[in-house]
């Protein structure tokens, strides 16, 4: 459990709010994300992934909710990445206990839309602030994080979550959750809170292979055999539902509705794709989706940013190289 909140702990879903009374910057979030160890030109943050791409298949059914394009019935292409938690890009695949799919759609020349999912379904704090309260818990150790779930019962579905979770043998049978939610705005601007997740079409057993990159071996061959298929689902919030509280799961009874496909079908090495360059920011937003007021969602951008800033100027300086496997 402890290894698992760790690890959620440095996905890039951090930063302050504004009006934050603790004055934390994104540049001391992304420090700690980094550790003292230092991987040049690597995100800070899930810096181990496998570029993806293929196309995203829409069967018009969520066109009435948002006049986004990639929502009319047809194919958009993307550029995506799956990844394992944490900042070191030579780490055993199976190590990592979350996984993340990031997804970007280039729609026109001027909109693109860019997704960063995760396996948890729900964030353990609802706010910036208390989410650096509880890396500083569990810094300290586990009678001080003990402590604090015990002072912070809105971790209570996180919780429940990581004890049953059990993460299977391949990215292609995990379910990637947007976690916060978003506004669909439709043609005559009614506005429609939504989750969403990519829910797998294939069931995959836990493995205890030994290969460090055995995720991604597994991935690439997989899809040499066929495409990797996702459903993307996408989940309505109703008037009790809060959709800026990312701790509360919304019921099961919600009305949900398949929008299409997601198909992968090519993935390469990282530094050799188009995944690399790519700051996966949740809030480079198409016409037909809005931000909600989530204060998660709004500070993740700052953290995204930073991370980027800093391997690109690496980049840039030449730094950046495969490294050996540890």
């Amino acid at each position: 459990m402890k290894k698992l909140i760790w690890a959620l702990l440095l996905t890039p879903m951090v930063g302050l709010a504004a009006d934050e009374p603790v004055n934390v910057t994104a540049q001391q979030f992304v420090d700690l994300q980094q550790g003292n160890a230092v991987y040049p030109g690597f995100r800070r943050a899930h810096a181990k992934g496998i570029c993806v791409s293929g196309e995203f298949r829409s069967n018009g059914q969520l066109s009435d909710y948002s006049k986004a394009p990639v929502f009319q019935s047809g194919a958009t292409p993307f550029t995506g990445r799956l990844s394992i938690a944490g900042n070191n890009p030579t780490a055993p695949d199976l190590k990592a206990p979350v996984r993340s799919l990031a997804l970007s759609f280039s729609i026109s020349s001027t909109e693109q839309w860019r997704l960063a999912m995760n396996t948890p379904p729900v964030m353990a704090v609802a706010d910036p602030h208390t989410f650096y309260q509880q890396i500083l818990a569990i810094q300290a150790g586990p009678a001080a994080i003990k402590q604090f779930f015990s002072e912070h019962p809105e971790s209570k579905e996180f919780l429940a979550w990581a004890a049953q979770y059990k993460a299977s043998g391949s990215f292609a049978s995990e379910t990637y959750n947007s976690i916060n939610a978003f506004y669909l705005i439709n043609h005559n601007g009614k506005r429609q809170a939504v989750r969403w997740a990519m829910q797998p079409t294939v069931t995959v057993a836990t493995t205890d292979a030994q290969d460090v990159d055995a995720l991604q071996n597994e991935i690439a061959n997989r899809v040499v055999a066929g495409n990797v298929v996702f459903d993307w689902v996408f989940t309505l919030a109703d008037a009790a539902d809060d959709e800026n509280n990312a701790t509360k799961a919304w019921p099961d009874s919600r009305q949900k509705i398949t929008a299409g496909q997601i198909v992968i079908n090519n993935t390469t090495a990282q530094l050799e794709g188009g995944c690399h360059a790519i700051n996966f920011d949740p809030l480079v937003l198409p016409t037909g989706i809005e931000a909600t007021a989530d204060p998660i969602l709004r500070a993740r951008s700052s953290a995204y940013a930073e991370s980027y800033r800093r391997r690109a100027t690496e980049q840039l300086t030449g730094a950046l190289k495969e490294p050996e496997n540890d």
